[in-house]
């Protein structure tokens, strides 16, 4: 019988989406995500297998919550598709699939949130 997990997933995703917001794929490390969720590496790797296993369930998490619009959501998603989703067909299809709930009907408020996260502000015409 295998052993019951000592923190809460959905804590755990909903910390993760943060940092992966805030600093990026790349930029989070492993120690980082150790730290700031508060969890063993192993039982991080045992959880989720990998960084890049515990950011498909962060999308996987974002795709089954109601506040998906949160910049959180919009920024975890534009980290995949900035990031990820060039050279990894799971996390496009993810990403693709979160992009409507998340953005909206109009495809320019990603670009919107891409600049508004660059912190160059909106354009003129294009709602953020």
């Amino acid at each position: 019988m295998g052993r019951t997990r000592g923190f809460d997933t959905d804590a755990v995703l909903a910390t993760a989406a943060g940092l992966f917001a805030r600093l990026g794929y790349e930029a989070t490390s492993v120690d980082d995500l150790v730290r700031e969720l508060g969890v063993h590496r192993g039982s991080l790797y045992g959880a989720f297998g990998s960084k890049r296993g515990l950011f498909g369930a962060v999308l996987d998490h974002l795709a089954t919550r109601p506040e998906l619009s949160t910049d959180v959501a919009k920024d975890t998603v534009l980290v995949a598709l900035m990031e990820l989703a060039p050279h990894d067909p799971a996390v496009r299809e993810q990403a693709a699939t979160l992009i409507p709930t998340v953005f909206g009907a109009d495809p320019r408020a990603i670009g919107a949130r891409l600049l508004t996260r660059a912190e160059i502000g909106p354009q003129p015409g294009v709602r953020p």
